[in-house]
């Protein structure tokens, strides 16, 4: 008794075809990873009014550079990591001495104090002396 086994398709050929389909799916979903990471990233630094140039910092690259594999892998990173840290830890912001933080709200209005120190530097030791108290 004799049997042949004979593949009409070259099963190789298939298996290789099959391979260099998953590489360029692993590549291709790398990439949109990639690619989709960088745009969510950029969208939340500029939706929380920190500008379009913190977000512009953001970088991505994909590897291989060029070409299909099944190990692709996307990179993501900002190179101004100090300043996305801050922002996205939120470090806690104290006054000189612990108790209150006084933050100028728009109600308050303007000072005259205030305009006249900005205008002469070392006016603080020398405000009650200075032109600017006497309008007040």
């Amino acid at each position: 008794m004799k049997l042949k086994l004979d593949f009409d398709p070259d099963i190789v050929a298939m298996m290789a075809a099959e391979v260099a389909a998953g590489e360029r799916a692993v590549t291709a979903a790398m990439r949109e990873a990639g690619t989709g990471l960088k745009s969510a990233w950029r969208l939340q630094i500029t939706g929380a009014g920190l500008g379009t140039r913190l977000a512009n910092s953001i970088r991505s690259q994909n590897f291989p550079r060029s070409g299909e594999s099944l190990e692709a892998a996307a990179l993501v990173w900002s190179k101004a990591p100090v300043i996305v840290g801050a922002h996205d830890t939120g470090p806690l912001i104290r006054s000189k001495n612990g108790f209150w933080l006084a933050i100028p709200l728009p109600a308050a209005g303007k000072s005259a104090r205030r305009s006249c120190r900005a205008r002469r530097p070392g006016a603080a030791r020398s405000l009650r002396r200075s032109s600017c108290w006497s309008r007040r």
